[in-house]
């Protein structure tokens, strides 16, 4: 039987200083410290890159205990890692990294982006690692435009991007260590689409652009409240684009664990925490220069 999931908080997405560059962070935001898996969710841009303003280059930085996921929306990036991958994520592609026990990476828009010059708008996922596997080994998974399994609705209004989970017959391709879903999707204005969402799973729909009418009862509007998290008390979600709009939808089964986390590290112990800062130092999550 079908069940609409009732909202729990509509949020707005305030921006937040990260050193050179301002984002949106509705996630953790006042009153919802997660969602849980999810631990972070940083919107940023859209920035107009150039040689003459690329605030956007993160340089070597290490991460342990989670998975740090980019969806790129607009623009190019240039992913490097400890690992030794070296990947150009290009508009609609996803880079998920799975830092496990450790891995240093960088990002920053493509030199030829830069000399070209364009926008650059993505979201930054924090999306935790049970204790069993947070020292699991490191991995990266790349996924382009092309690439990932795609639905239309029955109104051909909304495009739904799988990018991992399952939606009815479509499976997307990111191998994940918890059940989780992650998709995005594109709506032309008046289009329709009601999702399947596990009752057990913690959810949120998140809007980076336009205006949707969430469970025939919440506005999400840019500029305005921007995400809607959701009790476990159904097993649907849908949502009616009032004009054309950019969309994410996450949910995945709880982790129900203790959350230790300083900086680049998520961990389930203080001790862990000055465990990853001394590896870090010794160089045991490799080096990228």
């Amino acid at each position: 039987m079908r069940k609409l999931k009732s909202i729990q908080h509509n949020v707005t997405s305030p921006l937040v200083n990260m050193g050179p560059i301002k984002l949106r962070q509705p996630l953790p935001t006042e009153g919802i410290e997660n969602v849980d898996p999810f631990l972070l969710l940083h919107h940023y841009g859209p920035y107009a890159i150039s040689e003459f303003n690329n605030p956007f280059d993160l340089g070597p930085h290490p991460h342990r205990g989670f998975e740090p996921i980019t969806l790129l929306f607009k623009g190019e990036q240039l992913h490097r890692d400890s690992l030794g991958n070296e990947m150009v994520v290009k508009a609609g592609g996803v880079q998920w990294t799975t830092a496990g026990s450790g891995i240093i990476h960088a990002e920053a828009p493509t030199k030829e982006f830069v000399k070209k010059g364009g926008d650059l708008e993505g979201i930054q996922l924090w999306l935790n690692l049970p204790a069993k596997d947070k020292m699991m080994t490191p991995n990266y998974q790349h996924l382009e435009k092309e690439q990932i399994p795609k639905l239309i609705s029955e109104d051909k209004k909304v495009q739904l991007n799988i990018i991992a989970g399952s939606q009815f017959e479509e499976k997307g391709l990111i191998k994940t260590q918890t059940e989780v879903n992650v998709f995005t999707a594109k709506a032309s204005e008046g289009g329709k689409l009601e999702m399947n969402i596990p009752e057990n799973h913690q959810s949120l729909i998140y809007l980076l652009d336009g205006e949707i009418l969430v469970n025939n009862s919440e506005v999400l509007k840019k500029g305005e409240n921007q995400m809607v998290t959701f009790h476990q008390d159904g097993n649907t979600i849908q949502f009616e684009a009032q004009k054309e709009s950019a969309i994410l939808i996450l949910s995945g089964k709880p982790i129900n664990e203790k959350i230790k986390q300083y900086g680049p590290y998520v961990m389930n112990t203080q001790t862990e925490i000055l465990e990853a800062m001394r590896d870090f130092n010794q160089g045991k999550m490799g080096y990228l220069y």
